[in-house]
């Protein structure tokens, strides 16, 4: 979640593993634990696509809809599939942090906040993503309220309480108390709640023309309303789209994606020297003994929460943010995520409870961002979750600097190959098992790979060859 540091709160919960198969099946967790069912289809438009994060208060120095839906075309043209607004409805002014408050602290389900619009204005940013081919999740905030919600007079049962009968502040993903004073913990062991909270969900795809959520601390919700919220929704939106903010391999029975929190921390001490290049394959190992590969997995160098409370990706990759953002648009289940102001080298942290506008004329990395969106699209062997091809490491000389990897599906053949160290290297491999004619994707110049060769590259640089 938001406006607590996240190191506090990088911990993977596992609560039975979770094997799934890339469309429809049984996924039973280990250790005797009971079975989840799987029953999930991705949507087709989601196999190769991507997700760019919309913080609407800070897009633009009008903070509006609006001003979101007029730069839409430029998304569309730097290769986003799909955007993830935060969220968009009235926030509390109780308890509330700094003088705009949190977006996380919700007042009203099913509004929208007027700092940032109307009704109007979100059905014509969603009318319009829509024409542009771009789909739209809202971030939904089931786990707490703000304290001035109408729930916690009307439907005080709503809520967790103590023993004097007052509403406690939120708890996170793990149950841990939280400085979320901002906010009040629901309580899902009441029927009721559940149904007002699907219903309000149901509102937003029946008014509000969403194509799915992305639903903020989605392991402090008990997996079962997950469950029950999924096959009600997927009534109303066959092909519904769900993104969990956790990392429970469970969570996969209802939602199409997780979070890859565990892949990011290690990415940014990689970048950093602090651990070498081989936790990525005991990484890779530990996924593969947790989650089935249908199971999407979301990668990214930056987000709100990363970057407010722990930096920019400069802050915490340096040189090496480049090489960081190749690693997770091109590893296994992956959707890579953008988030906003990337594309113009955003370097500061932006304030969480305040106006802070991304300043849009930095340097642009446009050109470099539209190039792997595109890398995306086009290599089936990069497809997401089990659409995509086997991963295999090669082994290089590179030592801890140096990562190399293939992705292989039919002929299709992606090589990447990144250097996270501060001098070029000449780096030799073994083990390329589609071996042949490669164009760089970048250069567009050509070459030849055999099994065993040798790739040249740049400090903190990266290469990509397709076949």
């Amino acid at each position: 979640m938001k406006w607590r540091n996240r190191a506090t709160r990088t911990g993977v919960v596992v609560i039975g593993l979770l094997t799934a198969a890339s469309g429809t099946g049984t996924a039973q967790a280990s250790g005797g634990a009971a079975k989840v069912a799987d029953t999930l289809t991705h949507p087709a438009w989601t196999r190769n696509a991507d997700i760019y994060e919309v913080n609407v208060r800070q897009f633009s120095p009008q903070g509006t809809l609006r001003a979101v839906q007029a730069q839409l075309p430029r998304l569309k043209a730097l290769g986003v599939d799909i955007i993830w607004l935060m969220p968009v409805q009235p926030i509390g002014k109780k308890n509330r942090k700094g003088s705009l408050g949190s977006y996380y602290s919700i007042s009203d389900y099913t509004a929208v906040n007027p700092e940032l619009g109307t009704m109007a204005d979100f059905d014509a940013l969603v009318a319009t993503a829509h024409r542009e081919g771009i789909k739209v999740l809202l971030d939904w905030v089931p786990n707490h309220t703000a304290f001035d919600h109408p729930w916690t007079t009307a439907h005080k049962d709503y809520y967790v309480t103590r023993a004097d009968g007052t509403i406690i502040n939120a708890r996170d993903n793990e149950g841990h108390d939280t400085d979320w004073t901002d906010v009040a913990e629901l309580n899902y062991d009441n029927p009721g709640l559940r149904k007002a909270m699907i219903d309000a969900m149901r509102w937003w795809l029946v008014n509000g023309h969403i194509d799915g959520f992305r639903c903020d601390v989605a392991g402090g919700v008990p997996l079962d309303f997950w469950l029950q919220a999924r096959a009600a929704l997927q009534k109303t939106k066959p092909d519904l789209f769900m993104l969990a903010e956790a990392e429970d391999p469970k969570l996969h029975a209802a939602f199409d994606m997780t979070y890859g929190w565990e892949m990011h921390h290690l990415m940014n001490e990689v970048a950093q020297g602090k651990k070498p290049v081989a936790v990525f394959d005991s990484y890779f190992a530990r996924q593969d003994s947790l989650f089935g590969r249908g199971a999407y997995r979301m990668y990214f160098t930056s987000n709100h929460d990363e970057n407010s409370w722990n930096g920019s990706e400069f802050e915490r990759m340096g040189a090496n943010a480049f090489p960081m953002y190749v690693l997770a648009a091109t590893i296994r289940q992956g959707m890579p995520l953008l988030y906003t102001g990337q594309e113009v080298s955003l370097k500061k942290r932006l304030r969480f409870f305040e106006k802070d506008t991304v300043d849009w004329s930095g340097p642009s990395l446009a050109p470099f961002y539209r190039a792997v969106f595109a890398l995306k699209h086009r290599e089936p062997a990069l497809a997401n979750g089990a659409f995509g091809g086997t991963q295999t490491t090669l082994r290089t000389n590179g030592g801890d600097r140096v990562y190399a990897f293939e992705r292989a599906q039919g002929t299709n053949v992606v090589v990447v190959a990144l250097n996270f160290g501060d001098a070029p290297v000449h780096a030799t491999y073994q083990g390329l098992s589609g071996a042949g004619r490669f164009t760089d994707w970048f250069s567009k110049g050509t070459l030849s790979l055999p099994p065993n060769g040798a790739i040249d590259i740049p400090a903190h640089g990266y290469r990509v060859l397709v076949r």
